[in-house]
């Protein structure tokens, strides 16, 4: 469908559980998660979903991943794309090179995203990474271009899920967040600050996003699987 190939074993992508052991706990979490946003997507049509969390390291970009990859498994076609210009880690994941991504995208009016995205490996799902870091990564995220890019991948794709920063501390997420359709935000126990998701709220509120749940991430309830996620929806 798209330009890049790649011939990596999945076996290589770490920190994809839904890929390396799809029997596993926390694989069917993330099926139950799966179930929940399709009940949010019964009245209203969600093309393109962002996921956030309060700060960095709460497994926001880990969610992310691994939602496209059961997502992708019912046959929707799935595009990945790693919306945080700053600090990208999608490619890492998928063993992809970062050389070309979104930011060329948005810079040259003249690319094509067909030979800038990336086949995953797995059926039914594709990555569009970051890209190259560039100097305003706000604004680009901003610009009317990036609306042009986005309503011209949902005409190829059934489903966008955005990686994101996390909210606090640049005001990218809150940018994609009140274009998406839909926004859910990655908690972690022992790691998430309560003032800072107050202050989450808040900031999802003022742009108005669909807040569609909460993602609560490592939950010591669940020890046996180390990990354990749950959706909260409306």
């Amino acid at each position: 469908m798209f330009g890049k190939k790649t011939n990596k074993k999945h076996k290589k992508m770490v920190s994809l559980v839904t890929v390396a052991d799809k029997n596993s706990v926390i694989s069917e979490q993330y099926r139950t998660i799966r179930t929940n946003i399709q009940y949010a997507m019964v009245d209203r049509m969600l093309k393109t979903i962002a996921v956030t969390s309060s700060g960095p390291e709460e497994g926001k970009s880990t969610t992310a991943a691994n939602l496209a990859v059961v997502f992708a498994d019912t046959g929707l076609k799935v595009l990945l794309i790693d919306a945080d210009l700053r600090k990208p880690t999608i490619a890492n994941s998928f063993v992809l090179n970062n050389s070309s991504g979104l930011s060329n995208l948005l810079r040259d009016r003249g690319a094509s995203f067909d030979q800038i995205i990336s086949d995953s490996g797995i059926s039914n799902l594709w990555i569009l990474p970051s890209g190259p870091k560039p100097p305003n990564p706000s604004e680009m995220l901003s610009s009317k271009r990036m609306s042009e890019v986005t309503e011209d991948l949902k005409r190829h794709f059934d489903l966008i899920i955005f990686d994101t920063p996390p909210i606090i501390a640049v005001t990218d997420a809150q940018i994609i967040a009140a274009k998406a359709d839909g926004t859910i935000l990655v908690v972690r126990e022992g790691m998430s600050n309560k003032n800072a998701l107050i202050r989450t709220k808040v900031l999802l509120e003022n742009v108005k996003a669909n807040v569609l749940g909460i993602i609560y991430n490592d939950s010591e309830n669940n020890k046996d699987s180390g990990a354990a996620y749950y959706y909260y929806g409306d």
